[in-house]
């Protein structure tokens, strides 16, 4: 479904992304993790076509997508839950779930505004809201519903749970643990060890913009130690 190969990246003269390699299957979790300032958003960053990569290769479904618009990323089926939120403050709830709304891959059960509202009943209670004035718990859901909108083959979460009460990060992992039910392809960033062992098929750690370790759950707990001095604070 995706593969990085070789990746090099950074802003201007700064280069974050060193040689950055890593591949998800159709139906995996793939887990990217690693201390703030590694290289974790550069590499969403650039998968989403947000940045152009200075080197490598990322191709998606098939697809060479190096350097290409954000726009063709996401018709090709990739849906981005973006670090920070980034609702559309003055529209609702409602607004946010419709506005980029779509099924152009024409999945057989498509995510609708009632499946979201199964999802999240929070979001139905709060419909009519703007998005501005939810908590930012609420605000999470928000953009999580409005990314299986548009019906991705591949969701993306650039740091799932961060800064959540803990009653909803346990409801964001309920949900992705319902979505990797339903097949849905996943890459993820967050810091909660314990519960990315639980959902994930495959981690990658970045240190410095280099992926430094790459195993599934027994090579993380044969090598334990090693994997907490990458994560650690």
């Amino acid at each position: 479904m995706l593969k990085v190969e070789n990746l090099e990246a950074g802003y201007g003269s700064s280069q974050v992304l060193f040689d950055v390699s890593l591949d998800i299957e159709a139906g995996q979790v793939i887990t990217l993790m690693g201390r703030n300032g590694m290289g974790k958003t550069t590499t969403v960053r650039s998968i989403m076509g947000l940045i152009k990569p200075k080197g490598g290769r990322i191709s998606f479904t098939g697809q060479d997508i190096t350097g290409a618009t954000p726009e063709r990323v996401a018709r090709l089926g990739a849906g981005l839950v973006p670090e920070g939120r980034q609702t559309f403050s003055t529209l609702t709830v409602r607004e946010n779930l419709v506005a980029t709304a779509s099924n152009r891959l024409k999945r057989s059960n498509p995510w609708t505004l009632e499946r979201i509202y199964d999802l999240f009943p929070r979001m139905r209670e709060r419909a009519n809201q703007n998005a501005g004035t939810l908590l930012g718990g609420e605000q999470q859901m928000l953009v999580v519903g409005r990314a299986l909108m548009t019906n991705p083959l591949l969701l993306i979460l650039d740091e799932a749970t961060e800064g959540l009460a803990p009653v909803i990060r346990d409801e964001i992992w309920r949900v992705l643990e319902l979505l990797k039910g339903e097949g849905q392809s996943i890459l993820l960033i967050d810091k909660n060890l314990s519960a990315l062992k639980r959902l994930a098929d495959r981690h990658y750690i970045l240190e410095k913009g280099q992926v430094v370790w790459s195993g599934v759950n027994a090579d993380l707990d044969r090598d334990r130690d090693r994997v907490l001095k990458y994560i650690g604070v």
